[in-house]
């Protein structure tokens, strides 16, 4: 039986489509049987990210209202045989997804795949609210600025009162995804450290990543990162990420400061 996550976020740009690849992809690398599945219904980003925006024929409006089966919609990664996609509409309302819809095509998904990562629109609308509703665990991804982290305080609260686990009582597990992290910035009181994003939000750590060149060029080639660049270390802080989200005990690194242009060159001068 499937694991369902939602990766969510109050607040848009913060990195959640990019981390939805990036985790799903680190999961499949690890011989995990993984579906992303965009929930973003009018703007369908995570073909993109995936590199799969020419490939689309029928997508998750299509499959909920029954006008396609579930297989014709599936987009199976060309690099990766345990990676697939379920794209969104472009040209559809958000009213078109119904909770009926949702329900049957997350249990028609839990009996093909190890892992489904649902990717939500951001904010607390009906998307998000539809991507949550199934979920076992939540990926609350966060940039270290007050007004993403006062947004992701909101969505926790959403997760521990509308979703299918915390209407019957249950426990759904909530992690955070810290993105676009610098510690040079953090140290200056530029952006939030990340023992004051954990102090305000209360959820355990599931990685950092760093703010990087990569991610937004891995984006724009249409490969997730840990596909396009592998040994980046964005790359490697989401294989370990997708590790915790397996299970295992990681140390969560906070990434070292980026030393400037200008600082890189007059430290080549002084070694010289």
């Amino acid at each position: 039986m499937a694991t369902v996550v939602v990766v969510t976020s109050g607040k848009g740009g913060v990195g959640k489509t990019t981390s939805t690849a990036a985790l799903g992809a680190a999961l499949a690398q690890q011989d995990q049987n993984v579906v992303v599945v965009d929930f973003d219904v009018g703007l369908r980003n995570l073909d993109l990210v995936m590199g799969a925006e020419r490939r689309v024929v029928f997508d998750l409006i299509n499959v909920v209202q029954g006008d396609a089966k579930l297989p014709q919609a599936l987009i199976r990664d060309k690099r990766i045989d345990t990676l697939s996609l379920l794209p969104a509409s472009q040209t559809r309302d958000k009213d078109a997804l119904t909770a009926e819809g949702v329900t049957r095509v997350i249990d028609e998904l839990r009996d093909r795949f190890d892992w489904i990562i649902c990717d939500s629109p951001a904010g607390i609308e009906r998307g998000a609210t539809l991507a949550m509703r199934h979920a076992d665990t939540a990926v609350v991804v966060t940039n270290p600025e007050v007004s993403s982290v006062r947004d992701s305080d909101r969505i926790i609260g959403m997760l521990d009162a509308k979703t299918a686990r915390a209407e019957k009582g249950e426990r759904i597990e909530k992690h955070l995804l810290l993105t676009r992290y610098d510690g040079a910035r953090a140290s200056r009181g530029e952006m939030l450290k990340t023992e004051d994003v954990l102090e305000i939000l209360s959820i355990p750590l599931l990685g950092i990543i760093p703010e990087s060149e990569e991610v937004l060029r891995a984006s724009n080639l249409g490969a997730p990162v840990t596909i396009g660049t592998p040994n980046s270390p964005a790359a490697k802080a989401y294989f370990d990420a997708a590790r915790r989200l397996r299970g295992e005990t990681l140390v969560v690194k906070v990434p070292p400061q980026r030393r400037s242009i200008m600082s890189r060159l007059f430290g080549r001068r002084a070694v010289a």
